[in-house]
């Protein structure tokens, strides 16, 4: 899902997959630069596109130096 702001802080924030564990590992490698990826996955109060304010699942890859990038909902929790 796109289209959405983040309204509050993520919390509950675990890692999923790390470094060769990440399917695009290499797109992110290409893309944004070299970096201890990680992907990982928390919860979040957003303001989707339509104007509702919800708790949702959000996945993203993030790398030190670099930041979080990809971030999308996954799905929703209220």
């Amino acid at each position: 899902m796109t289209g959405f702001t983040l309204r509050g802080a993520i919390t509950n924030v675990e890692q999923i997959a790390s470094r060769r564990g990440i399917r695009s590992f290499r797109l992110l490698q290409r893309l944004y630069g070299r970096g201890n990826w990680r992907k990982l996955k928390g919860q979040a109060l957003v303001e989707l596109a339509n104007g509702q304010v919800v708790v949702a699942e959000l996945h993203w890859y993030e790398a030190h130096g670099i930041g979080r990038v990809g971030m999308k909902v996954k799905r929703l929790l209220e």
